[in-house]
């Protein structure tokens, strides 16, 4: 087995967490080394954003973060805050932006240009970087750790960082390796699921309905039981639904996929309006025609191709039929299926889709004030290897931020 020269620092896992770790460590005189398992790190940062890169949002809370122990955030998030991330990549030349909502881009408006200026400071501070190599575990030895790479080399160092990543979009190097890493060195994995992923749903209509784009709320219930509301622009697609609401919503969907649960999402077309409202408009849209065909007396209400979906579901098979016809009894149910649409959900879209990783290394084995292994000393955890998963705008990465500069400070015995 071949053995490279012994590090200080190890990182296995380019991505934004490790990126970090490494700039931050090796500011501190430390000599770091990543390891990458892709042809280059930082591959899934460029896809972040839509391509622009939510670097952060201005909004943080412990609300916004979920897992076993949501609280354990704090301990990073404390020691780098948004303003400390901001000012940590305007050093490094990133010229931030704070859009609607709290969301920070860099005023480039390109994920590249984050992704360039961290590739620079690690080139400039000596950072040792090895893409296309793939650790399989990490050892203990006499004199500290051998990180074992899946060609049989051994790279030792005195501290090692995990940073691997979950296992959404494994085509940009989130292949689940940190999980398995962790297991057999001896910590605990809570069963990772796909999070920040479209719902799949069970309706005979969706290929009808692909690519309506409306601005409506959705509600999810496990159990008929509220699990989250979100309001902003909901997608129909041909397997279910997407949008940011949806995204936003798809957790406990996928927590409970294939569990046998009840789970639905509840639709609002029309989220300005109350049911009473709603009524009254659509009586008065029948006055000034009754003889106009039902389903086209929803023109210019609903977008039309909704109309046959929402009269199916209210039970009015005869669409042609005069609207005058309605009585007050029945307009009222139409009004109240606009008003809360039940789609029953049969899971979420594949890590392909998923933005975020849920579930992971579980953070009661870990210092949260340091990132070091409460099992193994001298073994660090950043990013989403952790079992801690952020809402979409900005969340995710200010957690890989936080956490990395808190495990590189830290292995660099700072």
């Amino acid at each position: 087995m071949a053995e490279a020269e012994t590090n200080r620092i190890v990182i296995v896992g380019g991505g934004a967490a490790g990126m970090t770790a490494a700039i931050v460590a090796a500011r501190q005189g430390t000599a770091v080394t990543v390891i990458e398992r892709m042809s280059r790190v930082g591959k899934k940062l460029l896809a972040t954003g839509n391509g622009r890169c939510n670097l952060t949002n201005m909004y943080q809370g412990i609300e916004k973060y979920h897992g076993s122990n949501p609280q354990f955030v704090l301990g990073a998030l404390e020691r780098f805050n948004v303003k400390q991330a901001l000012a940590f990549f305007e050093e490094l030349g990133i010229e931030p932006v704070i859009e609607e909502n709290g969301y920070v881009y860099p005023a480039s408006g390109q994920a590249s240009s984050v992704l360039d200026v961290l590739r620079y400071e690690m080139e400039r501070l000596g950072v040792k970087v090895f893409c296309d190599t793939r650790i399989n575990r990490i050892e203990m030895g006499e004199k500290g750790f051998r990180c074992i790479g899946a060609d049989g080399r051994a790279y030792t160092a005195d501290r090692v960082i995990v940073a691997a990543g979950g296992k959404s979009s494994p085509n940009l190097g989130s292949n689940g390796s940190g999980f398995k890493i962790a297991e057999e060195i001896g910590h605990t994995v809570h069963k990772p699921f796909p999070a920040l992923v479209q719902i799949r749903l069970d309706a005979p209509y969706l290929k009808r309905l692909s690519g309506i784009r409306i601005q409506g709320r959705a509600e999810c219930r496990i159990d008929d039981v509220v699990a989250g509301c979100e309001r902003g622009e909901l997608l129909f697609t041909d397997y279910g639904i997407s949008g940011i609401p949806i995204l936003q919503l798809s957790r406990p969907v996928s927590e409970h996929a294939g569990s046998g649960r009840k789970m639905s999402l509840h639709l609002d077309l029309f989220p300005d309006w109350t049911d009473k409202d709603l009524a009254a408009r659509i009586a008065r849209r029948i006055s000034f025609n009754p003889q106009k065909p039902l389903q086209m007396s929803f023109v210019g209400l609903l977008h039309k191709r909704l109309i046959a979906a929402i009269l199916q579901e209210s039970g009015f098979d005869n669409a042609r039929s005069a609207c005058g016809e309605l009585n007050q009894q029945e307009i009222q149910h139409i009004a109240g299926l606009m008003k809360n649409w039940p789609l029953r959900c049969t899971g979420v879209q594949s890590w392909m889709f998923s933005q975020v990783t849920a579930g992971g290394v579980d953070v009661a084995e870990v210092n949260p004030g340091t990132m070091e292994s409460k099992i193994i000393p001298g073994l660090y955890f950043a990013g989403e290897v952790l079992d801690i998963d952020g809402d979409c705008g900005g969340y995710n990465l200010q957690w890989a931020w936080s956490s990395g500069y808190v495990a590189g400070m830290n292995a660099a015995g700072c």
